[in-house]
């Protein structure tokens, strides 16, 4: 194989679609699909940059109250702040920096996300991506599940060279298996590379492949520069990927096994057919998917 052909190509370069606040605590920059790469970037649904934005000290719990969820999976990434969870399934907990909250809604879940107690009494920045990550349809109506991924659970990487650290969340990267488990494959790294620094990554072949830069600028196989919440798009072909950092850099990868299927989405319901959103609809509002106590 040449090295042409061994590397992902640049697609394009995005910047946030839309700039909003999701409840009164999550003030986001949607990078997908409001950017327009969409379905280019299967199995991911959905990519929203909360903050960095500071809080001042409340006695109010900001946040998102009770919502539901079906066909999807929703992957919360904290860099700064913390943010408690508790669902139907009676699944909870709280994710601070460094953790990641991986919830599987599947047949329905309903759930609600707020600012922890102790953040929101002292007051602080809040920092943190999240995720949808699209279920095939063998699997959509599974039973729903949660995972807490600590800090201390996530496998680091130290780069070649002191170039930097590279977290591996889900699927593996230079020998080290990241802890979540999903249900089709699934790359998700959490890279800070130094300034000055490179690295390259690889992705199998049909594989989609993007980087998000959160802080920082890099460039991409020594030709684009991608800059502070903006995002590359890889080309399927190729396995490789040459990141140089201009600055210190932080950056998440996403990749992953496209599922190639139809999609259907209503609001917080991602399914295959009108038919299947407008069941999710009637379930809910039947009490199926439960509700919070």
């Amino acid at each position: 194989m040449t090295e042409a052909a061994a590397t992902k190509e640049l697609v394009g370069l995005y910047q946030a679609g839309s700039q909003h606040m999701v409840g009164d605590g999550f003030p986001v920059r949607n990078m997908i699909p409001g950017s327009g790469v969409g379905e280019q970037l299967s199995p991911f649904l959905l990519l929203d940059y909360m903050g960095p934005e500071f809080f001042p000290p409340t006695d109010r719990r900001l946040g998102v109250g009770e919502h539901p969820h079906r066909g999807f999976e929703t992957v919360t990434i904290m860099y700064q702040g913390s943010v408690a969870h508790r669902d139907s399934t009676g699944s909870g907990g709280v994710i601070g920096p460094g953790d990641v909250q991986w919830m599987t809604a599947a047949s329905g879940i309903v759930h609600e996300e707020l600012h922890e107690s102790e953040f929101a009494k002292h007051g602080g920045t809040l920092e943190g991506v999240q995720l949808w990550v699209n279920l095939p349809r063998s699997v959509k109506m599974s039973p729903p599940r949660y995972q807490t991924l600590v800090r201390d659970e996530i496998p680091i990487v130290d780069l070649a060279g002191g170039a930097g650290r590279l977290r591996v969340i889900a699927g593996e990267s230079h020998g080290r298996k990241g802890p979540a488990r999903t249900f089709s494959p699934v790359h998700l790294y959490d890279l800070q590379l130094k300034a000055g620094h490179q690295t390259e990554l690889s992705l199998p072949d049909g594989f989609t492949m993007s980087v998000f830069v959160l802080q920082g600028r890099a460039v991409i196989n020594g030709a684009q520069a991608v800059g502070e919440a903006e995002i590359a798009l890889l080309g399927r072909k190729g396995e490789r990927v040459a990141l140089h950092a201009e600055a210190d850099t932080t950056m998440l990868v996403l990749g992953g096994e496209p599922i190639n299927e139809p999609i259907a989405r209503y609001g917080p319901f991602v399914m295959n057919t009108q038919a299947e959103l407008a069941q999710a609809v009637e379930d809910y509002r039947a009490g199926k998917m439960g509700h919070l106590s």
